[in-house]
């Protein structure tokens, strides 16, 4: 089996951060989120991966380079546009050549991992099988219905009145009579080749599709507040590991990870949080659920259940909470509010 990584979205539900880096590069507990799809991927025997890419191939590729690293070999596809993920499959074709595959969007955390799912898929290897998950509001997804043996008998793009609560979500599994029904599907009104469209093919030329109910942790990793549900999420799993410095005057308390060439000096970091290889945290409180990059500065301050990307410094400023904190951004005190805000950027100021 292969797989088939789709990471060329633009990630506008998490401007301003998309525009300095690809969303699927966001980091969870200050991994990206595209090194926990490979690790799932490689857990359940996948070792050749293709990779979707648009125009920003080269920083994916600086973070995962061949895949070696990772106990993998990549290969990246590119994507001259976002045409939509059935495309997406045509387009990869040499890659897959006759072989199943799991194809998994780049920005999805599933943090049991797949490996009950794809045993599933092996051992009983419908046409396709689809991941799905019951969603309270079923609107804003692929929608499948499905029958008493888990067959899907019907696909709905954000159907207006939804017959099921089952969402598709970011992982699929194909056996090769997929590449048939993309081949015989036409663009949507939107111009895109729809994997839902191709699944549907299935389903009306009588090919066995199933469905199978993910009931571990899921999030796509699209906007701000699901980045942090997914940082606490992974955070409290970790178990304390302290490779850098603690000082004396200084308080570890529940779960802390302080990562090789982290300080922490006069200060106290509650856990779970993490501190990332070369930081300083000095004379501050880092809250439970918070993970600090790498090589930043907290000094003075008070941060928790946030996320601060690599090089940030924060200097001086207290009650800082369930904030994303970008690439050596810098976050002060003043005794007025002054703000060199970008495009697309949220900021809220005490009244």
């Amino acid at each position: 089996m292969k797989a088939l990584v789709l990471s060329g979205g633009a990630g506008t539900r998490l401007r301003p951060f998309s525009y300095s880096m690809p969303k699927q590069l966001i980091p969870i507990a200050n991994k990206p989120v595209l090194e926990y799809v490979v690790e799932n991927l490689r857990e359940i025997g996948v070792t050749e991966i293709g990779i979707i890419v648009g125009d920003r191939a080269h920083e994916i590729s600086d973070v995962l380079g061949d895949g070696s690293a990772l106990g993998v070999a990549i290969t990246y596809i590119p994507q001259d546009a976002p045409l939509g993920l059935a495309h997406c499959v045509k387009i990869a074709r040499p890659f897959l050549g006759d072989d199943d595959f799991v194809m998994y969007l780049g920005d999805n955390m599933l943090v049991e991992g797949i490996s009950e799912i794809a045993d599933e898929f092996a051992a009983v290897r419908p046409s396709a099988q689809v991941v799905v998950y019951k969603v309270p509001d079923p609107r804003a997804f692929g929608v499948a219905e499905v029958d008493e043996n888990s067959r899907v008998t019907r696909l709905v793009e954000k159907p207006q009145e939804p017959r099921s609560d089952l969402a598709m979500i970011g992982v699929y599994f194909f056996t090769p009579r997929i590449h048939e029904a993309v081949d015989a599907i036409e663009p949507s009104w939107r111009g895109e080749l729809e994997i839902t469209d191709a699944l549907q093919w299935l389903v009306t030329h009588d090919r066995d599709v199933r469905a199978r109910i993910y009931s571990g942790f899921w999030k796509d990793t699209g906007k701000v507040e699901d980045v942090l549900e997914c940082n606490r999420e992974v955070l409290q799993r970790m178990r304390t590991d302290v490779q850098g410095i603690v000082d004396e005057e200084s308080t570890l308390i529940g779960e802390v990870v302080v990562e090789e060439g982290a300080r922490v000096v006069r200060s106290c970091i509650v856990g779970p949080a993490i501190i990332g290889a070369g930081t300083l945290v000095e004379e501050s409180i880092v809250g439970p659920y918070t993970a600090i990059g790498a090589d930043c500065r907290i000094t003075e301050s008070g941060v928790s259940d946030s996320i601060v990307l690599s090089g940030a410094f924060v200097h001086n400023v207290s009650g800082i909470e369930t904030s994303l904190i970008g690439r050596k951004a810098r976050v002060g005190s003043a005794k007025q509010h002054r703000l060199v805000v970008g495009d697309d950027a949220h900021v809220e100021v005490a009244a």
